[in-house]
């Protein structure tokens, strides 16, 4: 059966007695397949389901607000539902120079890996414009130069307001954003930093680890908030190194780790398996 006909549930809510029992039992009710179920309760008894289903040998079609309003009638109040067809998600990546995790997105996406469509990138210098011209996607370069950030920023976003993005990357977009435009996309800004802050904030942390004699690398993808480099994080991942490895091996070696776990977020947040809790990610 094609991706267009499943749809996937997410809820969260306190925990109560016979979640599961109802909500698969209105899904059974209406001859719809469960492919996928998973859910988990936290230490402090919320409770969270992610449910991958599609209509069923009788191809009654699914109905979201009428399949809503039935599933709301069978579960207590104060249980959030959310029902997203399972379908690529529209995306707009944000770059400034740095070319390593623009380009992994690039290949995936010309490769169907990607369970997104690239709508644009924007960046604030022209640097990757060859780059992203070879795979025939909107290059916008908007300069930051002669503006203050507000006013850079709102020219970014006239420029996002043409493809109506439902997820922006930061593929090592150089700039802070300020709190007025993360208002914008409240958590629907993915960026990817390497693991060090906060203990090497600034610039040259690969120069910094490799002075501290650090044994690990790392990137975390994670998205954004108000607090630089502190929202929830999605994925993380390290790789060993020692004293043979230069500042240049790290940084080197660093690029690499950060493509992968931005990509492994990506996946993650595009398949629709992520929940906010506060300041954490659930990850179903």
């Amino acid at each position: 059966m094609a991706d267009s006909d499943k749809h996937i549930l997410l809820m969260d809510g306190p925990d109560t007695k016979g979640l599961i029992y109802h909500v698969t039992g209105v899904l059974f009710r209406h001859n719809f397949n469960i492919i996928h179920n998973d859910e988990y309760v936290s230490p402090s008894g919320q409770f969270f389901m992610r449910t991958e289903f599609e209509a069923g040998v009788t191809h009654e079609s699914i109905n979201g607000p009428e399949l809503l309003d039935e599933l709301r009638s069978v579960i207590p109040a104060g249980i959030t539902l959310r029902l997203n067809p399972k379908k690529k998600k529209n995306i707009v990546v944000m770059v400034t120079k740095e070319h390593h995790c623009l380009a992994e997105l690039l290949i995936r996406y010309a490769f169907d890996e990607l369970d997104a469509d690239i709508l644009a990138v924007v960046s604030n210098y022209n640097t990757l414009q060859p780059l992203v011209s070879k795979f025939g996607i909107p290059f916008h370069y908007i300069s930051h130069e002669h503006r203050t950030r507000e006013e850079h920023e709102e020219a970014i976003l006239r420029t996002l307001a043409i493809y109506q993005p439902e997820y922006l990357v930061l593929a090592k977009y150089m700039r802070v954003l300020t709190p007025g435009f993360v208002n914008h996309f409240p958590n629907r800004i993915i960026n990817i930093h390497h693991s060090f802050l906060p203990a090497f904030i600034g610039a040259n942390p690969y120069r910094q680890a490799y002075e501290r004699g650090v044994k690990i690398i790392g990137a975390t993808a994670h998205f954004v908030n108000n607090d630089l480099d502190e929202g929830p994080i999605i994925a993380q991942n390290v790789k060993g190194v020692d004293h043979r490895h230069t500042a240049a091996d790290m940084a080197t070696e660093g690029k690499d780790v950060e493509k992968i776990v931005l990509s492994q977020a990506l996946k993650l947040v595009f398949n629709d398996r992520v929940f906010i809790q506060g300041n954490r990610a659930i990850v179903l």
